[in-house]
């Protein structure tokens, strides 16, 4: 349980525990791993709140409902708490803001970096649902 407590592994370690975990994605889920689409899954729940008729749209309706798009869900939510219990057994912490922000940013204020955060990440998570998925997914999944 040691490993548990470094603050990085290595990455041929990470590598193959990550390529070993699409055994069981495939057997139980008939799918790869993958994240990108589990943000559409929750943007067609959160629109049908406000819109019903959103769910006749095909793009939306393909992605609302199944196991493999709410375990794609769990997967994103298994991500982030797990990376939160790796950074807190570890010890690590964070810089409050990166050297590449403090270069590109004209403040280090939250109110600034938000938005250009926000805009990027929307920027790539529309490639990503372009290209049927991100890059992770590809790399991992599709060689």
């Amino acid at each position: 349980m040691a490993v548990l407590t470094d603050k990085s592994w290595s990455p041929y370690v990470a590598g193959v525990v990550i390529g070993l975990l699409q055994i069981p994605t495939f057997l139980l889920m008939d799918t790869a791993l993958g994240a990108s689409s589990s943000f559409v899954t929750v943007a067609a729940h959160l629109a049908a709140l406000i819109d019903p008729e959103v769910q006749k749209v095909s793009y939306f309706a393909s992605h609302m409902w199944g196991p493999k798009n709410w375990w794609q869900v769990a997967v994103v939510a298994g991500i982030t708490i797990g990376a939160y219990i790796s950074m807190t057994l570890s010890g690590a912490r964070r810089q409050s803001i990166s050297p590449v922000w403090a270069r590109t940013m004209a403040t280090g204020s939250l109110m600034s970096r938000a938005p250009v955060a926000f805009l990027g990440g929307f920027i790539m998570l529309f490639g990503a649902r372009i290209a049927g998925g991100c890059t992770s997914g590809h790399g991992i999944s599709g060689i």
